[in-house]
């Protein structure tokens, strides 16, 4: 299937097609639903061909789809007004509640890469680990510092490889859901984080070392709500719902 019969696939399921990056990449994006979540995917390697027409892969991608469209604005707010301190950005909120519709579908939170982690574990915690994971998908929910960028994309390819350590998954798509960088000024995020576009970027540099298909899902901002952020002491900001 031609990258042009792939577009018109995906805008007849409900994607704008928004750019055909120069290496082969494929970018889109849902269309607004009214204060649900929307978001665009670029894919690597036709991941996207992957979790549309493999079954096994295919199923997957419909959860992640409804995990991602049962988040609704009123959620966020609710779950960043309540949260037990003062938040700067609405990343925390997004964060919970993606893990409560993952975990009640059925998705292993912080899943080992490897069999054995005991050797693995002695640095920074979680660094051999994935966020989800359910049979032939992995997930990695990245809102951390860019510098990360590159190490959150080899961890999917990581799970996807054969390995000289025993591995405890074994997956054959890498999701990456992270914040697009309307998201970020919209919703409050640090300038740090790092955003979809730059993961994007990262696909082009990285791919003789991205073995594994990828699909980068880039959450857009909130469309009934926005963060502005205010400065309450020298070394303190938080962040404060605005309607729009």
């Amino acid at each position: 299937m031609t990258i042009a019969q792939m577009n018109q696939l995906w805008i007849m399921r409900g994607y704008d097609n928004q750019a055909t990056p120069s290496d082969g990449t494929n970018a889109m994006m849902i269309r607004d639903k009214g204060g649900i979540m929307q978001f665009a995917i670029t894919e690597h390697r036709s991941g996207a061909l992957m979790a549309e027409y493999d079954p096994s892969i295919n199923r997957l991608w419909r959860e992640i789809e409804s995990c991602i469209h049962s988040v609704h604005d009123e959620d966020i707010i609710r779950e960043f007004e309540d949260g037990t301190r003062s938040a700067k950005s609405i990343s925390e909120a997004i964060n919970k509640l993606l893990d409560i519709e993952f975990v009640e579908r059925g998705w292993s939170p912080q899943s080992p890469i490897f069999a054995d982690n005991t050797a693995l574990e002695t640095g920074k915690k979680g660094r051999w680990r994935l966020d989800f994971a359910k049979d032939d998908i992995s997930v990695e929910v990245a809102f951390n510092h860019s510098g990360s960028i590159a190490w959150n994309l080899i961890k999917p390819t990581l799970a996807g490889e054969l390995n000289h350590v025993t591995k405890a998954i074994q997956t054959k798509l890498g999701i990456l859901i992270t914040a697009t960088e309307e998201l970020k000024l919209a919703g409050g995020f640090d300038n740090a984080i790092g955003s979809y576009e730059d993961y994007v970027q990262y696909l082009t540099a990285l791919r003789p070392i991205l073995t594994v298909p990828l699909v980068i899902v880039g959450l857009r901002s909130p469309t009934t709500f926005r963060i502005e952020v205010e400065q309450i002491t020298p070394n303190k900001k938080v962040g404060k719902v605005v309607p729009l």
